[in-house]
């Protein structure tokens, strides 16, 4: 389908920053180099452009934002959830409805049963080499009735204005003006295990090594810390294991077939003392990293699950690339975010494509 609402990740067309947002940018370009990126699609930043101009949203948001202190907590803790709540009961434009009704049903059509999917934010401002806002917006799982992934898309939109995140763009001094969210709508990952992966020692700097952190389930519990998961160090010329510590992994998440959701789970003793990954599964996040990391040219913060729904051997998935910011910010000059920033991200993409 060709809506300025939609673009799927398969589609073709280009990785635009300003269209796409960090995330859904780079799962386009991961899609197009052939990486085994889940099926989906972004409702673009047009969309929720026009959602804020229809609804009136627009100036009342620049307004409530206007001289806001990073500083002060009561104020700005306010001003978001009223700026939220806002464009969580505000109705979206009929055109965007239809042809994101089209689009989820496409997207369904590629499965033999329904598939939940995952609904996550992508900010204009996200995902940049001199701006990680990872762990700034939201993302929502397991989600099945098209009401309800409707529903989550505008809270995506909503999580543009939490607490966190308007302190994030004040304190790194990101201007509101121009800011939008894209949404990735993507088929969810059955998990076995999954996890993070970094193309650079996150302790040193060291970028001959891949360093992986896993762990039982969806990954959302390494994602935010809530489980101690495995840590296993590879040599990025040998792909050789080099060091591993066995983590925790007392809780993981799993799905939930009656309730259509996730649930937390206790992971017995057993699994627990026991790496959640093989070896050929560790070189094989190992070398997908590797992959992300040439062809964006810079060292990569992934996400990627061993999905059981799929074949050994080739159920490796990958959800998420983004730019490693602690060490490589560094060694680089900054990168401007304004909008020579984003046309200058938006050629790189289409340079590693081409």
């Amino acid at each position: 389908m060709k809506s300025r609402f939609i673009q799927f990740f398969d589609e073709g067309a280009e990785p635009l920053l300003e269209v796409l947002g960090g995330k859904c940018a780079s799962l386009v370009a991961l899609t197009a180099a052939g990486m085994p990126v889940p099926p989906g699609f972004s409702v673009t930043t047009a969309a929720y452009d026009q959602f804020v101009v229809e609804t009136g949203l627009r100036p009342f948001i620049e307004e409530a934002l206007e001289n806001l202190d990073a500083d002060d907590v009561a104020s700005v803790d306010r001003v978001s959830s009223s700026i939220r709540s806002e464009i969580c009961s505000r109705g979206v434009p009929s055109v965007i409805s239809a042809d994101f009704d089209a689009a989820y049903s496409d997207l369904q059509s590629r499965f033999d049963s329904p598939s939940p999917v995952a609904v996550r934010s992508s900010a204009t401002a996200e995902d940049l080499p001199d701006a990680s806002f990872a762990g700034q917006q939201d993302t929502y799982l397991w989600l099945v009735e098209r009401d309800d992934v409707a529903d989550h898309i505008r809270k995506c939109w909503a999580s543009l204005f939490t607490s966190r995140a308007i302190v994030y763009r004040l304190k790194n001094h990101i201007p509101s003006e121009g800011l939008s969210m894209a949404v990735a709508v993507q088929k969810m990952v059955n998990a076995r295990a999954a996890g993070v992966a970094m193309t650079v020692d996150p302790t040193t700097g060291d970028r001959s090594t891949i360093t992986i952190d896993a762990s039982w389930g969806v990954g959302e519990m390494v994602v935010s810390g809530q489980v101690t998961p495995d840590n296993i160090r590879v040599d990025k010329i040998m792909l050789e294991i080099v060091e591993e510590t066995i983590g925790a992994k007392h809780a993981e998440l799993i799905p939930d077939a009656d309730a259509q959701t996730l649930i937390e789970v206790e992971v017995p003793e057993e699994r627990r003392i026991v790496r959640c990954l093989s070896d050929a599964e560790v070189l094989a996040v190992a070398e997908i990293a590797k992959r992300a990391e040439k062809h964006f040219a810079t060292p990569q913060d992934i996400e990627w699950a061993i999905d059981d729904d799929l074949a050994p051997g080739s159920d490796l998935v990958l959800l998420q690339s983004r730019p490693e910011t602690v060490w490589t910010s560094r060694t680089a000059a900054p990168a401007a975010i304004g909008g020579s920033g984003i046309e200058s991200i938006t050629k790189t993409l289409m340079a590693q494509i081409g």
